[in-house]
């Protein structure tokens, strides 16, 4: 692939914005070389300003989403991508979440290229575990872990049953669950079902993959490793 065509499509602009900076010397190579936009270097040999290139299609990486923004681009008001460097949103392919959470929770949200990869991560078959902490506004009756785990509860306005769910008490008003599928504000649901209302809501894991740290609003690229610990 030509650099300039490459650049492009890592959203560091157009075509000719991106032949305007061969021109200026913004791109050079690992030692510090002007490249121009005809030469034959490798990805990982390219440098834009001095740093590595965004890495090429396939890319995956994980958020740490605060309350009040959303999954979308084209709502109004705050929106995840504002989260993330804005030559991401002019990627080719397009970068997109993988699932949502809603406006109001917080917590692992993950961001691909790669569309064979979205579609394993939120395929039903992957049954890839999302785990979950909640606060809730009443105390908790005691019976909810058994309900949750029985397989057969049913919210309102569905006619299947829910897939087992595992509840973990942290406290009177404070629980992880953990859910092998991804129905529409399904733990808001189900908390309400049992009759609670979730408080605050954040994501907390996915498969093995944790947020490790990650503050509020940041983000890093997932390795070949994570990937491999949202389905371990």
């Amino acid at each position: 692939m030509k650099l300039v065509r490459l650049l492009a499509n890592l959203g560091y602009g157009s075509r000719k914005q991106v032949a305007a900076m061969f021109r200026e010397g913004l791109v050079t190579d690992a030692a510090g070389e002007v490249l121009y936009a005809d030469d034959k270097v490798e990805h990982a040999e390219v440098r834009f300003e001095g740093e590595p290139l965004d890495p090429p299609q396939g890319m995956l990486l994980m958020l740490n989403k605060p309350t009040g923004y959303t999954c979308s681009r084209k709502d109004v008001g705050r929106l995840v991508y504002d989260l993330l460097p804005p030559r991401f949103a002019l990627r080719n392919p397009v970068l997109s979440t993988v699932g949502r959470l809603d406006r109001d929770t917080s917590g692992l949200l993950l961001f691909t290229d790669d569309g064979q990869l979205l579609h394993r991560i939120i395929s039903p078959k992957a049954a890839v575990a999302k785990v979950y902490e909640a606060t809730l506004a009443e105390d908790l009756r005691g019976d909810e872990a058994a309900i949750f785990a029985a397989g057969t509860l049913m919210l309102e306005g569905e006619t299947e049953p829910l897939e087992p769910a595992a509840l973990e008490v942290l406290g009177p008003r404070h629980a992880r669950l953990t859910l092998t599928e991804g129905r529409y504000h399904q733990a808001r649901r189900m908390f309400a079902a049992v009759g609670n209302h979730v408080v605050t809501l954040e994501r907390i894991a996915l498969g093995s993959l944790s947020l490790d740290g990650l503050s509020s609003g940041e983000w890093r690229l997932l390795t070949v490793e994570d990937t491999a610990r949202i389905f371990g």
